[in-house]
Formats: C-alpha cells, sequence, structure tokens
C-alpha cells in the first residue's frame, strides 16, 4: 500500500510538472506531449532490456525465475511501446500536420513493437515449454539490437529524418528540464512497480500449475508408474 501510494505521488508530481511548465513558442500546448511521449519510450526500450537480460540468465543459470522476468518484462514493454505509438502520431499531427510518416526512426520503433509482440505470442501458444522458453530468450536478446538503431536512427538518416535531433539537456526550454526529469523518474517507478506484481503473478500461476500437476499424479499414480 506504502509503495503504491509513493508511485501516486511521484505520478502526481510529474502531472503538476508538465501542466505547470511553460508553453512552447512554435509548437504551442502539444508540445508538452514530450513529457509522456518520451518516458514512454524509456519504458519501451527498459523493459525490452530488461526481456534481453531475463533470457541471458535464464540460458546461463535454467532458472525459470529469470524467465518470468523476461516474460513479464516484454509485456510491460509492449504496453509502453502501445502508449509511445498512440502519442507520437498525436504530437506529430500537431507538430508536422501529420499523423506518420515512415522514416526511419518511425519505421524501426514499429519494427522493435511487432518483434515483442511476436515474442509474447510465441510465448502464449508454447505455454510451458522449457524449449520454447529458450528460443524465446535467444530471440528476446537478438531483438534489442533495433534499440540502439532506433536511438541512432536521426544520425544514420542524415537530414532525411522528420525528428531534428536526440534530446539533450540543452535542446530542453527554461523550465522544461524538471517536468522532462520528472518523467523519467516517475516511468521507471511505474515501470518496477508493474514488473514486481507481474512476477509475483507470474510465481503464482507456476505454483498453482505445479500443484494441478502434482494433485494429477496423486489421482492416477498408474500413469507415472
Amino acid at each position: 500500500m506504502t509503495t503504491a501510494l509513493l508511485l501516486v505521488g511521484c505520478v502526481a508530481i510529474w502531472a503538476f510538472l508538465a501542466w505547470d511548465a511553460p508553453i512552447d513558442r512554435y509548437q504551442g500546448v502539444i508540445q508538452k506531449i514530450l513529457y509522456v511521449h518520451v518516458p514512454m519510450a524509456i519504458g519501451t526500450y527498459l523493459g525490452f532490456v530488461c526481456t534481453a537480460l531475463g533470457g541471458a540468465l535464464y540460458l546461463w543459470k535454467g532458472d525459470e525465475r529469470w524467465d518470468r522476468f523476461a516474460l513479464s518484462s516484454a509485456e510491460i514493454g509492449v504496453l509502453f511501446a502501445v502508449l509511445m505509438l498512440i502519442s507520437g502520431p498525436i504530437w506529430a499531427k500537431g507538430t508536422w500536420g501529420k499523423w506518420w510518416s515512415w522514416d526511419l526512426r518511425l519505421t524501426v520503433t514499429l519494427l522493435l513493437f511487432f518483434v515483442y509482440v511476436a515474442y509474447l505470442l510465441l510465448r502464449s501458444f508454447t505455454e510451458g515449454s522449457e524449449r520454447a522458453a529458450r528460443f524465446a530468450a535467444v530471440y528476446g536478446i537478438a531483438g534489442i539490437a533495433l534499440i540502439p538503431l532506433n536511438y541512432f536512427a536521426i544520425k544514420i538518416a542524415a537530414g532525411r529524418s522528420i525528428h531534428p535531433e536526440n534530446l539533450g539537456g540543452d535542446s530542453l526550454g527554461a523550465g522544461m528540464r524538471w517536468p522532462f526529469l520528472m518523467g523519467m523518474v516517475a516511468m521507471v517507478a511505474v515501470f518496477a512497480f508493474l514488473l514486481v506484481r507481474r512476477m509475483e503473478i507470474g510465481r503464482l500461476r507456476a505454483e498453482q500449475s505445479r500443484r494441478r500437476a502434482l494433485a494429477g499424479r496423486e489421482e492416477a499414480p498408474w500413469a507415472s508408474s
């Protein structure tokens, strides 16, 4: 309960700072989507990096807890990716006059989303399979190659991207840095909260499956002979 209250407080401070931030002279009020869109991108990256980390540790140690960590991270990463792909086009429509443009960064972002949606589909169709878990671990590790490509897409595009530059401290106007940083902190806190809760659900499901399997063997002892 205390953790949830702290999380609500963190998000409330973020929302207040974003609301109180100055309005950009060129983009107007729609620029404030920055304080949502970029933190969602950070949550997406964090989710998929944790998926790869959990997969690598599962391959190394063979502990199913790391497999649950990878799966939980992928689910949360996809959730953040959906929110990122919703907020981005809204910002683009208000700023550039169109919802979508097939430039390199947007294309790689969409591809990254589909890669981990496919990861979740694989896991849902092969639940409980150790072989599928190992394949998914390798797949999840390979998928993060798209993250640095996504980040450096603007430089790779060499001026052909609709995104002007990667955001940094110097590219934020006066009064924008704190709401931007608080958005990052809030999204990391939200990610951690959701991950812990999703891991707990995964643990309970695994225990329930083991109890059912044990009960089935006790009811039909001849099946194991």
